[in-house]
C-alpha cells in the first residue's frame, strides 16, 4: 500500500466506497484503453487511491499490467512542456533530439503504440486547453493504445469538461468528497487503533473541529493524538487528549 500521509504508524487503508471505486475504475481504463477522470476537493483522498489502484496493477498477468507513466506539470503548462516532458518519462532522456512540436508528437506517437501504458496526469486543473487537446489528440491516434487518467482538485472537471472533444471521451468519471458525518465513528475506529473504543460524539465533535471530513486533516490530527497517547500510556484518546491535541495544532489550550 502508499505511505499514510505524514507516516502514520498503524493506520489502516479505509475501504470507502470512493477508494474501492478508483480501483475499479483504473482496472477498467487499463482493459479498454480508455479516459478517466478523479476529481475532488484536497485532502480526500483521492492521491492516496490512485497510488494504491497503481500498485495493485503489479499484481496482474505480465501481459496485461500496464507501464505506468504519472505526470504533473507546474501552473499554466504550454503543450510544449506537456510534449517535453512525456517524452522524457517514456524515454529517459534529459533533452528531446528536436525542438520542433510537430516532431515531438510523431515521436510520442510512436512510443505510445506499444507496449500498453497507462497515463496519469496529477493535478489536471493546471491544464489548459492546448494541453489537452495535446493529450487528446495522442489518444485518439489510430496507432497508439494507452489509458488516460487525470487527476485534480478543485476545478479539475469544470477545466477538463470545458473542451467538449475530452468530455465526450470521458470513459469513467468519480469525483471525490468529503466523508458524511454520520460515517465518521464507524470509519475511524478502523482507521487508527486510537480510536477503537472512543466515544462516538467525541469523535464527531473532532470531524466538527479539525477533521471536516478529510482524510489528510484526519492523518495530521491522528499523528499527534497517537503521540500524546503513547506518551501516557493510553491505548484510547479521551477528552483530555482531544483538547491538548487541538492546542498542538493551534487551536488554543481548553480548560
Amino acid at each position: 500500500m502508499p505511505r499514510h500521509f505524514v507516516g502514520l504508524d498503524g493506520a489502516n487503508a479505509l475501504p470507502t466506497g470512493h477508494f474501492q471505486m478508483t480501483a475499479r475504475i483504473v482496472r477498467d481504463l487499463v482493459t479498454n484503453a480508455a479516459t478517466g477522470v478523479v476529481h475532488g476537493p484536497a485532502g480526500t483522498g483521492k492521491t492516496f487511491a490512485v497510488e494504491a489502484a497503481l500498485e495493485a496493477l503489479d499484481a496482474l498477468p505480465a501481459v496485461q499490467r500496464p507501464q505506468v507513466c504519472v505526470l504533473t506539470f507546474p501552473s499554466r503548462p504550454t503543450m510544449r512542456m506537456v510534449a517535453d516532458q512525456l517524452l522524457r518519462e517514456l524515454t529517459g532522456t534529459e533533452t528531446p533530439s528536436s525542438r520542433n512540436r510537430f516532431d515531438l508528437t510523431t515521436k510520442l506517437t510512436g512510443l505510445l503504440a506499444t507496449p500498453m501504458r497507462l497515463i496519469v496526469v496529477d493535478e489536471a486543473q493546471r491544464l489548459n486547453g492546448d494541453c489537452i487537446e495535446l493529450l487528446r489528440h495522442l489518444h485518439d491516434h489510430p496507432r497508439t493504445r494507452f489509458a488516460l487518467l487525470y487527476v485534480g482538485g478543485d476545478g479539475c472537471w469544470e477545466v477538463l469538461s470545458k473542451e467538449p472533444m475530452l468530455r465526450s471521451r470521458v470513459f469513467r468519471r468519480l469525483p471525490f468528497s468529503s466523508l458524511a458525518p454520520a460515517k465518521v465513528p464507524a470509519l475511524m475506529r478502523r482507521y487508527h487503533p486510537i480510536y477503537a473504543d472512543a466515544d462516538a460524539a467525541l469523535l464527531l465533535d473532532v470531524d466538527a473541529s479539525y477533521g471536516h471530513g478529510t482524510m489528510r486533516d484526519w492523518a495530521v490530527f491522528t499523528h499527534t493524538a497517537a503521540s500524546l497517547c503513547a506518551e501516557q500510556n493510553l491505548t484510547t484518546v479521551n477528552e483530555a487528549t482531544v483538547h491538548n491535541t487541538y492546542a498542538l495544532l493551534g487551536g488554543g489550550l481548553r480548560d
